[in-house]
Formats: C-alpha cells, sequence, structure tokens
C-alpha cells in the first residue's frame, strides 16, 4: 500500500505542478482560467472570488458558478490536477481576457509553461538529492566512508537473473557452498570471487532496502564477452554530499544531462521503430512505473527523489514533441499559424487534437497490455499492495 501511496503522490505532483505553469502565465498574461483543481473531477468542493464583496465563497459538488475570477477546487481523484483556461478550445475570439484572443507569442508562452516547470521541478528535487547525499559510482581505490558494492545491471536469461537479483542490490558477502564468506567491499574483489568460482554453486548476501537476502547461482564457464560469469553489472557507490550552493549547479547539469539522454534514447527506438526492428529496450506504461517506484521505494528517499526527478523530465520532453493534443502540438499549429498568415480552422485543430488523443490513449492500452506480460502483473499488483 505503501508504493501504491507514493506512486500517486509522484504522478499527482508532477502533474499539478505542469498544470500550475500553465495557470500561472496564463492569468500574468490577463488570460481567465476559469477553474484550478487538486485533483480531477468530479469536485468535492471549490472557492470562489465573489465579483462584488471580494470575499471567497465555497462551492460544494459540482455546482456551476459564473464568475469572472478562478474557481479553485479539491477533487475526488487524486493524480495531479487541471487548467480551464478560457477560449483554450477556441471560443470566445472577441473576448480580451481569451487564450484565443491573445497574441501568438503569449499563447505559445502558456503552453509551454507546463512543460517550463516541469525541468524546474526535475532540477529541484535533484538539487535537494545533491544537498542531502547523492549515490555516485567511485573507483575502488577510492576511500570514502560507507562505499558499497551494488548491482547496476541484470542481463535476461543469466545466472544473476535466474538468482533473482535487481538492479540497486547491494552485495555485502560472498561463498561458494562450504566455504567460509567473504566480506565485499570492491568491485575487483567480488568479479575475482566469480571467476574462480565458474561452474560452481555460489552464495550472495545482499541489502535490498530493509531486507538481507541469500541468493543461490551458479557462474557460468561459456559466456557472452558484454555479460560475464554472472551476468551483472557491478558499481563501487557510495552518498557524496555537497554544499547546498554547488548542489544547484550539478543539479541543473544533472537535468541536462538526463534530457539528452532521453532525447537520444528516443530517437533510438523511433528509428528502430521505423526501420522494422525490435527495440533494444523496453518501453513502460503507468503499470511499469507503479511497479519501478516500488523498486526505488526499497532503496531509500534519495532514490524516489531522482526518479522523481527523471519522470518529471520524461514528462516535459513527451509533452513538448510535436504531436496533436500534447502541449507541442498545439504549439506547432501557432506557429502554422504564424508562416500561413492566418489562423489554423478552429475545427480542424480541434479534430486533429482529438485523434491525437484517442491514438495516444491506444498507445497507453497498448503500452499497459505489454507491462501485463514484461511484468507477469497479477504478481506483481498483489507484491505493491
Amino acid at each position: 500500500m505503501t508504493t501504491a501511496i507514493i506512486f500517486i503522490l509522484i504522478l499527482g505532483v508532477l502533474i499539478f505542478v505542469h498544470e500550475l505553469g500553465h495557470y500561472l502565465i496564463a492569468i500574468r498574461n490577463g488570460i481567465k482560467a476559469e477553474e484550478f483543481g487538486f485533483g480531477f473531477p468530479p469536485r468535492i468542493v471549490g472557492a470562489v472570488k465573489n465579483d462584488e464583496t471580494g470575499k471567497y465563497e465555497i462551492i460544494w459538488g459540482s455546482r456551476e458558478v459564473k464568475s469572472k475570477n478562478t474557481i479553485f477546487s479539491l477533487n475526488w481523484i487524486p493524480l495531479g490536477g487541471f487548467v480551464n483556461i478560457k477560449g483554450e478550445n477556441g471560443s470566445a475570439v472577441k473576448e480580451k481576457d481569451s487564450f484565443v484572443s491573445k497574441s501568438a507569442w503569449v499563447r505559445i508562452k502558456v503552453l509551454a509553461a507546463g512543460v517550463t516547470m516541469n525541468f524546474i521541478l526535475a532540477w529541484f528535487l535533484l538539487a535537494i538529492v545533491f544537498a542531502q547525499g547523492a549515490p555516485e559510482a567511485i573507483e575502488d581505490t577510492q576511500k570514502v566512508k560507507d562505499a558499497k558494492v551494488q548491482i547496476s545491471q541484470v542481463a535476461d536469461g543469466t545466472p544473476a537473473k535466474e538468482m533473482g537479483l535487481s538492479i540497486g542490490d547491494q552485495v555485502t558477502k560472498i561463498c561458494a557452498s562450504g566455504q567460509e564468506c567473504q566480506s565485499i567491499t570492491k568491485v575487483e574483489e567480488l568479479k575475482n570471487y566469480i571467476n574462480k568460482n565458474k561452474g560452481r554453486e555460489i552464495i550472495l548476501t545482499v541489502v535490498r532496502g530493509t531486507d538481507t537476502l541469500e541468493l543461490k547461482g551458479i557462474p557460468r564457464v561459456k559466456f557472452p564477452d558484454d555479460q560475464g560469469a554472472l551476468g551483472v553489472g557491478l558499481a563501487r557507490t557510495a552518498l557524496i554530499q555537497y554544499p547546498w550552493y554547488e548542489a544547484i549547479g550539478r543539479g541543473l547539469e544533472a537535468v541536462f544531462t538526463i534530457t539528452i539522454l532521453i532525447i537520444t534514447t528516443l530517437g533510438s527506438l523511433l528509428a528502430q521503430f521505423l526501420s522494422g526492428t525490435k527495440p533494444a529496450m523496453d518501453v513502460a506504461g503507468p503499470i511499469g512505473i507503479a511497479i519501478m517506484t516500488k523498486q526505488v521505494s526499497a532503496l531509500g528517499f534519495t532514490y524516489v527523489l531522482q526518479f522523481a526527478a527523471m519522470l518529471s523530465i520524461n514528462l516535459a520532453i513527451i509533452n513538448i514533441l510535436p504531436f496533436p493534443a500534447l502541449d507541442g502540438g498545439r504549439i506547432f499549429f501557432i506557429l502554422i499559424e504564424k508562416l500561413k498568415g492566418s489562423p489554423v480552422n478552429h475545427k480542424f485543430e480541434n479534430m486533429a487534437n482529438s485523434i491525437g488523443m484517442l491514438l495516444l490513449l491506444l498507445l497507453m492500452v497498448v503500452v499497459t497490455f505489454h507491462d501485463f506480460i514484461q511484468f507477469e502483473i497479477v504478481e506483481k499488483i498483489r507484491g505493491i499492495f
């Protein structure tokens, strides 16, 4: 249940911050926000400033209220938030406080504000991570307090996968059957022990969250050059803490690094899709992200913040793509308007956005179905709750 709550909180904060960006830039540029809500409808309760008295009035349920001011609402579905901007669908062209009546530059600023806020949120989260101590890979020769050897990768179809090793596991001890266990503090120690015991059963003692596990497996005698006898990637890590002023800079640098990595990965996936080849990596939907949240939560609060920051950057990049129904698609229509010297037909734009939304929902269904197969979903859902 804890994982489900963390997943909802992360998703809720990412969406809420995104919508907050749209809201702030809209009202700053004289555009009316008809309603700004936390969570999704139906509405539980709302508050709106009375046009005459200037005092806030309480609105219970989904009762409609006509006001020149914004309704602030609390809604039943706690997955982020929303903002209804006047004229966003192309109506109220002649009204000064309408989105569609504003210049192209103002409209682009409003649409891009959500993406910008997601980048800022990621920067803020990563700055906190660096300030309180960020896990970093270090060399075996470095003398650092509380260094540990962790699993950084687990290849499919390998002894490591069969043993049940997971990314993030801390290896503390290793021994062959019938022998005394050896403490592990460096990557080379672990590699050497595994290589000396190829073909023999070994026992790894690993720490996963608050649990200590003993996992058994047999390192392979023959194996691909890029995998090793056990089929794992290893890293020696330690929490490196930075002063707040340096943490801010490192947080910004990390945002740029992660952004480039995600864009490169998306480009690679698209190229593989267009060429008809099977993607070299899997794409996770909401269920897959929920399961990853469970895995990350077991590693600690710092890892949860890093995970949320990466999701925030990912949400920003996806939203700015020039695809109908996304912020990037709406910006694309505005750019076409500037090039042709007149607005794109609103009926055509609304139809394109509707089709785009349907395609996105279809993609969500496909990816979710993939999650069911990829993550053996029935057992995983039991594990989450």
